[in-house]
This record gives structure tokens, C-alpha cells and sequence, in this order.
């Protein structure tokens, strides 16, 4: 059982429960687990002021272990992966994704993906059993700045999408003050996107503050008729939607926009999408008129890549935001799903708008209860209890630890509105008297 690693990576406060010590310990145990199969490592970061210390640390214990480092400065999570499977290489990402600044994180990638629970296992190995090996002098890695890998994932898109029309669309862009902010305007000019870009200004801590994905009424509010708000978030591996009025298109309504325009292309492998078990039944209803199938997986986009590659789906993602165009990227890319989801409505020909109008919701509440010992709450005899009464019910329930934070996760989802809520406050109240015993 992993102990590091959550669902995304290694997260926590910054000199809390994130350590420089840590990120040094877990550079040197990478650097270990893959030499003789790498020999480069590439290292970027987002915003956080809190990111160069982490990125130095994780670059001393790599090399001390003998392995390269080529530091890649700030950019999103995405063009990391894509320069790793581009380079045929590992990649440490420094960020805490949509958290504030007083957290961070750190996730490994080997050619574009992140790496598996057993390499993660493996790794955790062993920094408990030696935390630091080092080389002899003459093997000790080398560290140096690249400042160019950034440019050849933007020709990249810029290239991909090129000959899209995007005349149609008037956007604005919530950047988080993130990483996204290092390569959306060069993009969105290039292609000729009318937009407008806001909290695009990092200063090292205003990252996710107040704005971004999770903030959706701080631009909605500001929308004007016929503009479109697109959001990022920290580490722009997700992107969401939201119209004037503070309508929030989230991550499966943009999948299933995008599931009809690549049925209808040819781009969707096997008619099959593929997404957590927090995704809306609504959603599966919608896909089910389209003749197109559903597959779930547990909570995180690591495990829908793996259903995605094992199946041959070309399309999967999360409620949240994160959706992986496997076809273009290997990962959640904020910036590609915002190019596909416009190039959708370009070519469909179908008003954002009337789509997030028409498309089939069911109530579903969403909570997370704060708890100080997760295990114990999961192990809860009044809760166990509970949940095993509501199996006879006619809803759909998700309860599960936060991977990434000190929360249990509560989902709740049925067809009338007035006993979902009941029965997800029912849940929360049962998770705070289990929590406080």
C-alpha cells in the first residue's frame, strides 16, 4: 500500500508535509528506480513560489544519484508530458494542481504518462530502506536549463490546430495564475482566437486564488451575451467551460460534445468513452442515444489512461476538467480540450449555449466533510452500516478518501433532488460523528 503517493503524485504544505528534504529523498529514489533505462530527467513546475526550492532539491537528488537533469522553468503539466514521450524520457512535475499556493506536489511521468501504482510502490521502497544513494564523482548527472522545450509543444499545437476556424468565438480566459500562463497567448494569437485573458499575473502565492476552474462565478459573473469563459486551473491539466450567467459547462458535457464530434469524425475508437464513477448518470444517458458506450473507473485520470489504453478508447476524462484526447496528448491537457471543444462547436455548428440547455442533468451532490484520520472514518461501523442499508435504495452513492487532501468525498446521485439531499446530509453527519469518536 502506497504511503507517499496519492491519486496525483506526492501533495501536501509546503515545509508542513512537503519537505525539501522529501522532494531531495524522492529525486534520488527516481533517479534510481530508472537508470539503465534513462538517462535524462526533466523537471518543471508551476507558479508557486514554493516551486524552486522543491525543483532544486528534486534536481540535487538526481544527480547525486547519477542521473541528468534538464530543467524546463514553468510550464503546465501537459507540455511536460509531451515533452517527455517527445524525448523518450522521465519528468518530475512540481505542482499542487488546483490547490493554493500553501500546498505542492510533485508527480512523476515516464514518456508521457504518469507512472503506475507499482512504480510508485517501488519507489516509496526505497526511500524508506536507503534514502540517498550517491555516485562516484565522475558519474554525478549534470543540471541545465532548457528554455526551449516550451516552444516545440506550442509549434506543436499551433501546427495541430492550425487549420481550424475559430473566427466565431469571443473568449476569455481564466488562467488561475498558473502555469497555462506561460503559453495560452501564444497559442490562442497564432490561431486566431478572439480573447481576452485574465489572472495570467503569477506572483508565487495567487495562484488559484479565487479564480480558475474552481471559480467559475469570478469570470461568469463578467460574461457578456455571445462570450465564452474557459478556465484553467494551476498546473493546466484541466479545462472547463462557463457561459454569462455563471452556467458552468463541466467536464461531461464538454466529453460529450466531444464524444458526438468524434463519432461523427471517425475519432472515436470502439464508440466508447471512458470516465470516473463521478460522472453524471445523465451523461451516460446522453452517450447511450448516441449509440456510443460508457466504462468507469475509480477517481483519477491515471486510472482512465489505463482503461483508455487497455480498451483503445481515444476519449476519457473526469467531471472535473481533466479529459485526455489520446490521439493528440497522453494526458488531461487544458489547452487542447479548450481547442477541441471550440473546434467541435465550429464544425457541428452548434451553439454552446443550446447544447448546455438540452443536456440531460441528474441531481447529484457533491461534498467534502474535513477529517483528521481518513482510515478511521472508512472504517466506521455506523458508517459501514449505513452505506450497506442504501444499497437496497435507488441511488447512486460514492463515499471514498481524498487522495490528495484531508477529506472524505461524498457523491450522492438519484433521480429526485429532495432525497439526494437527504440522504448526502444524512452521509456528512454520520462522517463527522465517525470522525469525532
Amino acid at each position: 500500500m502506497k504511503k507517499l503517493f496519492g491519486t496525483d503524485g506526492i501533495r501536501g504544505i509546503i515545509n508542513e508535509e512537503l519537505t525539501a528534504e522529501l522532494a531531495m529523498k524522492l529525486g534520488n529514489a527516481v533517479s534510481r528506480y530508472f537508470l539503465g533505462k534513462y538517462t535524462k530527467m526533466i523537471i518543471a513546475k508551476d507558479t508557486r513560489g514554493s516551486g524552486d526550492l522543491l525543483e532544486n532539491a528534486v534536481a540535487a537528488g538526481a544527480a547525486a544519484a547519477g542521473m541528468n537533469v534538464e530543467l524546463a522553468g514553468v510550464i503546465p503539466t501537459p507540455v511536460l508530458a509531451y515533452i517527455t514521450r517527445k524525448h523518450a524520457t522521465i519528468g518530475v512535475m512540481i505542482s499542487a494542481s488546483h490547490n493554493p499556493a500553501v500546498y505542492n506536489g510533485i508527480k512523476v511521468l515516464e514518456k508521457g504518462m504518469k507512472i503506475s501504482d507499482e512504480a510508485e510502490v517501488e519507489i516509496e521502497n526505497l526511500i524508506i530502506e536507503k534514502p540517498y544513494h550517491y555516485s562516484i564523482y565522475s558519474e554525478v548527472g549534470r543540471v541545465s536549463y532548457n528554455p526551449h522545450l516550451r516552444e516545440t509543444y506550442v509549434e506543436h499545437i499551433v501546427n495541430k490546430y492550425g487549420g481550424k476556424d475559430f473566427s466565431g468565438f469571443e473568449v476569455i480566459v481564466d488562467g488561475a495564475n498558473g502555469a497555462i500562463s506561460t503559453v495560452i497567448e501564444d497559442v490562442y494569437q497564432a490561431l486566431g482566437i478572439k480573447s481576452g485573458f485574465k489572472y495570467i499575473e503569477p506572483d508565487g502565492i495567487n495562484i488559484n486564488d479565487g479564480c480558475g476552474s474552481l471559480y467559475p462565478q469570478t469570470i461568469g459573473a463578467e460574461l457578456n451575451s455571445g462570450q465564452i469563459g474557459i478556465l484553467f486551473d494551476g498546473d493546466a491539466d484541466r479545462c472547463l467551460f462557463v457561459l454569462p450567467g455563471n452556467q458552468l459547462v463541466d467536464g461531461d458535457r464538454l466529453m460529450a460534445l466531444n464524444a458526438y464530434h468524434m463519432q461523427k469524425t471517425g475519432r472515436l475508437k470502439n464508440n466508447t468513452v471512458v470516465a470516473t464513477i463521478m460522472s453524471n448518470l445523465g451523461f451516460e444517458r446522453y452517450l447511450q442515444q448516441k449509440g456510443i458506450e460508457l466504462l468507469r473507473t475509480k477517481v483519477g485520470d491515471k486510472y482512465v489512461l489505463e482503461k483508455m489504453l487497455h480498451t483503445g478508447a481515444t476519449l476519457g476524462g473526469e467531471q472535473s476538467g481533466h479529459i485526455i484526447f489520446l490521439d493528440v496528448n497522453t494526458t488531461g491537457d487544458g489547452l487542447i480540450t479548450s481547442l477541441e471543444t471550440l473546434s467541435a462547436l465550429s464544425n457541428l455548428g452548434i451553439e454552446l449555449k443550446d447544447f448546455h440547455r438540452s443536456f440531460p442533468v441528474y441531481p447529484q451532490i457533491l461534498r467534502n466533510v474535513p477529517v483528521s484520520d481518513k482510515k478511521r472514518v472508512m472504517e466506521c461501523e455506523k458508517l459501514k452500516a449505513e452505506l450497506e442499508r442504501l444499497k437496497s435504495s435507488n441511488l447512486r452513492i460514492v463515499l471514498r478518501p481524498s487522495g490528495t487532501e484531508p477529506y472524505i468525498r461524498i457523491m450522492v446521485e438519484g433521480e429526485e433532488q429532495i432525497q439526494v439531499e437527504s440522504v448526502c446530509e444524512r452521509l456528512v453527519d454520520i462522517v463527522e460523528e465517525c470522525a469525532n469518536e
